[in-house]
C-alpha cells in the first residue's frame, strides 16, 4: 500500500501517520518498539514521536526491527518547551538523535511555545541551525496559534513546513486551517479520534454503519479528505493499527463531511495545559 502524500515546500509528507504519545508505564514503552515495527510492516511510513513522550528509544528500535529502509520513513520528533534556549535546543536535538540511534529526523518541531520565557527569534535560529547541520531535514511548530505561526515563519532562517495541533470532529479548527492553507503548510492532527471520545458518537456511528466501516475509520477518512490535514492515530492494538490504515477504499460525501464537521463543540479541546497553551484561535 502506498499512502498518499501532502507536498509542501518540496517535501512530501505521508497523509497518515502513526502516533506514539501517552504510552504509560515502562513495560508499555518497552513493548512499543514491536508496535512501531508492526506499523511499518503494515505500511505506515510516517512515525511521530517526541522527547516528552519517552518513546524515542522504542521508535528507533522499531524502525530497525521493521526492516523498512530509513529513507522510506518520515520521522518526526519534538523539542520540549523547557529547552528552547539555543544551547538547550541544540543539546536536546542531539539527545533525541542518541535516543533514536539515528543521524537525522525528517521533521523537527517545537513542541509547545514559550515566547514569554525565550525569545522566539532565538528558538527559530536554533531550529534552523539543526537543519543546516543535517540533523533535521524539515522544521515546524506544534501548538502555536496563528500569530505565533506567522512569527515563526518570519523569524526562522529556514522554511517552516508543518504545524502540529489537536484536531478532531469535536474541535473546530476552521480559522487555523484557513491560515495553514494560506501559508502553504501541512497540518498534522494529533488526538485525531478525540482520545476515544468520538467512538460512541451516534452521528459518526450511523455513517460508519452505512459505509461498513468502523467509527475510527470514518473519522480518519474525514481527516484525510481535508486538504493539508495529516492525522496521526496511535494504537497499542495491532488489529486497530491495521484498521486505521484501511481507509483508502471509500470516500465520504459532501453531506457526510458536513455532518461530521457540525459535531464541533465549545468544550471540545482536550490538550490545554495551563501555563503552556497559547490563546487559541
Amino acid at each position: 500500500m502506498t499512502i498518499p502524500t501532502f507536498d509542501t515546500h518540496g517535501v512530501a509528507i505521508p497523509k497518515l501517520g502513526f502516533g506514539t504519545s501517552r504510552m504509560g508505564d515502562k513495560s508499555a514503552l518497552d513493548a512499543y518498539g514491536g508496535l512501531v515495527a508492526n506499523a511499518l510492516k503494515l505500511g505506515y511510513r510516517h512515525i511521530d514521536t517526541a522527547w516528552k513522550y519517552f518513546t524515542e528509544k522504542a521508535v528507533g528500535d522499531g524502525i530497525r526491527a521493521s526492516g523498512v529502509p530509513r529513507d522510506e520513513i518520515f520521522l518526526t520528533t519534538k523539542v520540549s518547551h523547557e529547552y528552547l534556549r539555543a544551547d538547550d535546543l541544540a543539546r536536546m536535538v542531539d539527545e533525541s538523535l542518541t535516543n533514536l540511534k539515528l543521524d537525522y529526523v525528517d521533521l523537527l518541531l517545537v513542541h509547545w511555545p514559550s515566547p514569554e520565557k525565550v525569545p522566539l527569534a532565538e528558538t527559530m535560529a536554533a531550529l534552523a541551525k539543526a537543519r543546516r547541520e543535517g540533523k533535521a531535514k524539515n522544521l515546524g511548530v506544534a501548538n502555536f496559534n496563528i500569530a505565533m505561526i506567522e512569527d515563526a515563519i518570519r523569524l526562522c532562517p529556514e522554511p517552516i513546513v508543518n504545524v502540529q495541533v489537536e484536531y478532531h470532529p469535536y474541535l473546530d479548527q476552521t480559522k487555523l486551517l484557513a491560515a495553514v492553507r494560506r501559508l502553504g503548510l501541512a497540518m498534522t492532527a494529533y488526538c485525531p479520534l478525540g482520545r476515544g471520545r468520538i467512538i460512541d458518537d451516534p452521528v459518526v456511528g450511523e455513517i460508519a454503519r452505512a459505509k461498513g466501516k468502523t467509527v475510527a475509520q470514518v473519522v480518519l477518512r474525514w481527516h484525510l479528505q481535508q486538504p493539508n490535514v495529516i492525522p496521526i492515530p496511535r494504537s497499542s492494538n495491532p488489529g486497530r493499527q491495521a484498521e486505521n490504515l484501511d481507509i483508502f477504499d471509500f470516500t465520504l460525501s459532501d453531506d457526510e463531511m458536513k455532518r461530521i464537521h457540525a459535531l464541533a463543540r465549545p468544550d471540545g479541546r482536550i490538550a490545554n495545559p495551563a501555563g503552556r497553551a497559547p490563546d487559541w484561535d
